[in-house]
């Protein structure tokens, strides 16, 4: 029998969980108990807190998950792609890779990732068009492109959609009036990081393949003792070991063999998202396996957080520093666990885990940008096709690419963290992701790797709300071809352009060090990166 949950810690943390079960904030959230994060975030908490139920109240979906597919596949539509940023895309992309199900993922701007999806054979093709506001630019703009792509194939784009949005929002009110294929209203009274279990997360899942209900059924079974005021109940359990190791402000979530796969990149915006803000936070270093330098030799700062194989429950993890916490169960037992830990710890910190109030000051950089076109400030050192532009001072008597890295990494100090942000293709550039491990180890400090712009919804809340501890290394390039946005007074390109402009525009105003390394050529310039970087 498959074993539903568990979790094991290297420390004790029975002081913190006896405070968290003698003021019953188990049951409390369970019964969601608004009051729990104080006055301050009464009103967000409010209407925030209906996903502790949803294995319950998603199941009405089922049916009609099941219906849409059975009609798609019946007409030979079994391509399923997902247009979403954060909250809409991560679940999917985790739940898919789990059960080794075809979806693909359409979370950039990035022109030449773009025209990879539209350009593919749309004969076979369903889009699910995935926004919780229902105006989302980059998903507004992947529709608007995917919409011109089917009308030039001859294909009816309405037919071809399946919208999931919150009801009223403008995306609904579009999808009904161009007779999009199906639109899904998602619950309201769910965060967007808090979604998996919503029609967010089963929706292109569910017509991808997967069975969704057994990830409603995994996620049931655990309600009850996540929900119990009890000093072993996991969720507190963890959410001790995240937010009270002493002086660890830092977990390296690392995968020992759970069987589950891409739960890093989900649990970095869940916990990021909800806890760096205030200059508090958890920051959450998603890695590449056991090997990993945060997880083999913990700095002072981090905490290691392990996925592991049902066998493996309690015991401690070979290889894996101290102090530690492994979790082990199924995937829908994993969302709810982990979902509710984070809104545990943003009690513990002193937080609201339910809103993001730095995650605006990016997008609004980028929309100025767009509307202004300003003249992009000549770089500050040209080297063998990488241009470099720093943070005020940064670059002051440096004159090669190196030293502008070597620059960036002397910043970093003792409690500091080094945040790798690649406005690149995902899939073209993936080698670049290797760079992680290899600067983590050359600092000796925790890093962080993400593919913008999807980190603006996700890390990017932490990098501008939670500790001034981050350093950032900001990879664009130009593309060898452009794509139009239709009905749009730009392009993916300059999109793209103004996205990276704009956030390390804050990041620099919030006065966080950033360089910024441009490629003239994305192939090379990789290349070229890698080995600098390394």
């Amino acid at each position: 029998m498959k074993r539903e949950l568990a979790v094991a810690t290297s420390d004790s943390y029975d002081d913190v969980v006896s405070q968290l079960v003698d003021n019953r904030v188990a049951s409390r959230l369970a019964a969601q108990d608004p009051t729990l994060w104080g006055p301050a975030a009464e009103s967000e908490a409010s209407i925030r807190l209906a996903w502790v139920g949803l294995a319950v109240s998603s199941r009405e979906l089922l049916a009609e998950i099941d219906a849409l597919r059975a009609e798609l596949w019946s007409e030979g539509i079994d391509r399923v792609v997902l247009c979403g940023m954060g909250g809409s895309s991560l679940a999917p992309e985790m739940i898919s890779r789990t059960y080794d199900v075809p979806l693909q993922i359409v979370d950039s701007t990035n022109p030449s990732a773009v025209l990879g999806a539209v350009t593919a054979d749309l004969s076979h093709t369903v889009v699910v068009v995935s926004s919780k506001s229902g105006g989302t630019l980059e998903t507004d703009s992947q529709r608007r492109a995917f919409a011109t792509a089917f009308a030039n194939a001859g294909i009816d784009a309405p037919s071809r959609f399946v919208v999931v949005t919150d009801p009223g929002s403008d995306l609904a009110a579009l999808a009904t009036g161009e007779a999009y294929r199906k639109v899904f209203l998602a619950d309201p009274h769910v965060g967007g990081r808090y979604s998996a279990l919503t029609a967010f997360g089963l929706v292109p899942t569910g017509l991808a393949g997967v069975d969704v209900a057994e990830l409603l059924d995994e996620a049931e079974a655990v309600m009850a003792r996540l929900g119990t005021d009890a000093i072993d109940n996991p969720a507190l359990v963890l959410a001790a070991a995240l937010a009270c190791s002493e002086g660890r402000d830092k977990a390296a979530i690392v995968d020992l063999g759970s069987g589950i796969s891409g739960f890093d990149d989900w649990a970095e915006q869940l916990i990021a998202e909800s806890t760096g803000k205030l200059g508090r936070g958890v920051l959450p270093v998603a890695v590449e396996g056991p090997s990993a330098p945060e997880v083999r030799q913990p700095p002072p700062d981090v905490v290691v957080a392990a996925l592991t194989a049902p066998e493996y429950a309690g015991k401690p993890p070979e290889g894996v520093g101290e102090p530690w916490a492994t979790v082990s169960g199924t995937l829908g037992a994993q969302f709810l666990t982990w979902e509710t830990a984070t809104a545990v710890m943003g009690r513990v910190l002193g937080i609201n885990p339910f809103d993001q109030p730095d995650v605006e000051s990016a997008k609004n950089a980028a929309r100025g940008l767009l509307e202004e076109q300003p003249r992009e400030e000549p770089a500050q050192i040209v080297d063998d096709g990488i241009e470099a532009r720093g943070s005020e001072g940064l670059l002051d008597g440096v004159d090669t690419i190196a030293g502008a890295v070597e620059a960036l990494l002397s910043r970093l100090g003792d409690r500091d963290y080094l945040a790798v942000m690649a406005y690149l293709d995902s899939q073209r550039d993936a080698a670049l992701r290797g760079v992680r491990a290899a600067l983590a180890r050359r600092t000796e400090r925790p890093t962080t790797f993400g593919w913008g712009p999807r980190f603006l919804h996700s890390t990017g809340q932490y990098h501008k709300g939670g500790p001034a501890q981050g350093v950032f290394l900001q990879v664009t390039s130009s593309e060898p071809a452009d794509l139009e946005i239709p009905g749009r007074p730009f392009t993916f390109g300059r999109l793209i352009s103004a996205q990276a402009a704009g956030d390390a525009a804050v990041l620099a105003e919030h006065g966080r060090p950033i360089l910024r390394l441009h490629l003239a050529d994305p192939e090379d310039g990789v290349a070229r990166l890698l080995e600098l970087l390394r």
